[in-house]
Formats: structure tokens, sequence, C-alpha cells
């Protein structure tokens, strides 16, 4: 119970930060033409703000299977080297059939508080840091598909570029820190702005877009701006430490 209600107490910014992204995510997903539930079910079962904001936008505009599966599979890949990662946090209590449960709950902010614990985390601990951020973005959905047309027009449509501001907030640190990001960043721009001005690439659906422009700039970044060497091996070094 310990462990549960450390869990629960880690859980309640990450839930908190959660409710505003979500609300946004219910808002828009009615205004395209979902009914309440569609909207809350799609967040119960997906749990990926990136995710669930690209896939929307494919439903919308009619997009195929193939679209949404390869934008899923390019947008929430990291989740998998995150649980990879956590694998060896974890302590023997969450065993294989345990983690399954977990790695659905994985996500950016979870995996950062997890791995910032001094100690393995039990599977007590992870069920609780897990709980509270769902019911947060589940809850957020839900508010947000409910309460959404009661809202003035103006903060409607603020809420809407809400997500936008997300993804600012996550990348101009990181871009300040390290100017092979930056230029990463610069270039998904520019290739997004190509499929959006040039007529002929115009003609590409979104779904295929995002995938285009994160697996270009992501191999161009790879093979003119490579992780120095002493990093890797100061990352290496670090794994190792983890694992013993």
């Amino acid at each position: 119970m310990r462990e549960i209600k450390q869990g629960l107490k880690d859980g309640i910014p990450i839930a908190l930060g959660y409710l505003s992204v979500s609300f946004t995510f219910g808002l828009m997903a009615v205004s395209a033409g979902m009914t309440w539930w569609q909207a809350v079910l799609i967040s119960m079962v997906n749990l990926t703000s990136a995710g669930q904001f690209a896939g929307l936008e494919i439903m919308v505009t009619g997009g195929t299977l193939i679209e949404m599966a390869l934008s899923q599979l390019v947008i929430n890949l990291r989740y998998a080297l995150m649980s990879l990662s956590l694998s060896q946090k974890v302590d023997k209590t969450l065993n294989t059939f345990y983690r399954f449960i977990v790695g659905a709950g994985v996500t950016d902010e979870i995996f950062a508080v997890a791995m910032s614990r001094e100690k393995k985390v039990s599977r007590y601990y992870m069920f609780g840091l897990i709980a509270i951020p769902y019911l947060g973005w589940a809850g957020g959905t839900l508010a947000g598909a409910m309460l959404g047309n009661i809202l003035p027009e103006i903060v409607r449509s603020s809420l809407g570029i809400a997500i936008y501001g997300m993804f600012l907030a996550i990348i101009i640190p990181k871009a300040k820190e390290d100017t092979s990001v930056l230029k990463v960043i610069i270039i998904a721009v520019i290739l997004s702005c190509c499929f959006r001005w040039i007529p002929v690439l115009k003609q590409v659906s979104s779904g295929f877009v995002i995938i285009i422009c994160a697996v270009t700039a992501s191999l161009i970044g790879a093979i003119f701006y490579p992780l120095p060497e002493e990093d890797k091996e100061n990352s290496c070094v670090e794994d190792r430490e983890e694992r013993r």
C-alpha cells in the first residue's frame, strides 16, 4: 500500500498537466463530428497526446488505415524505447504479465518520473503512478467533449491551439541546449511547409506528410548530426550502471 500511495502521489502533477491537453482533444473531437463517448473511448485505449491528435486529423480527412497505422508507429515508437529502458529499472514484482499492463500506460512523463526514482520501482508503484494520470487524461477528454460547446467561441478557439503550445514547450528547451536538435526541427518545418504550399506535394494526405517529415528529418539528423562518441560512451556507462 505504501508503494501504491507513493505512486498515486507522484502521479497527481502529471494528471493536472494532462487535463488541459486532453480537454482540448475532447473539444476538437466533438467539433470534428464525434460523440462524447467516442472521444473518451479514444483517450481510454490510447493515452498518447501526439498520436491522438494526428489520428483525429487522419480520421477527419478520410485517411486510410495504412496511414493511420504508419503514423501511429512513427509517432509512438519512442514508447517502445522508453519501455525497454524502464525494464532495467523495475524489480521482480513486475513479471511478464504485468509488464504488458504497465507498458500500455507508459508516457513521456510517467517514464521520466519512474526513472528519476533512486531505487527500483515495483508494479505497485507503477500502478499508482499510471492510475491518476490515466483518469486525468480520460476525465479531461470527457470534460472537453461535454463542456466544449458551452464555452465562448474565443475560448474554444484558444484551446484549439493549446496542443501546438505544448509541442513548442517540449522542443524549444531542447533546441536551446543542442543546435543539432534545432537544425533537425528546422528541417522538419521546411519539409512540412513544402507539403503545405507546393501544388504537387500538397496532394499528399496529412497522415503520410507526418510520416515523411518525421522519418526524413530524423534520418538527416542521424547522418549529419550524430551523437558525439564521448556522449555515446557516457550513455553506455550509465546504462551498465543502471543494470548493475
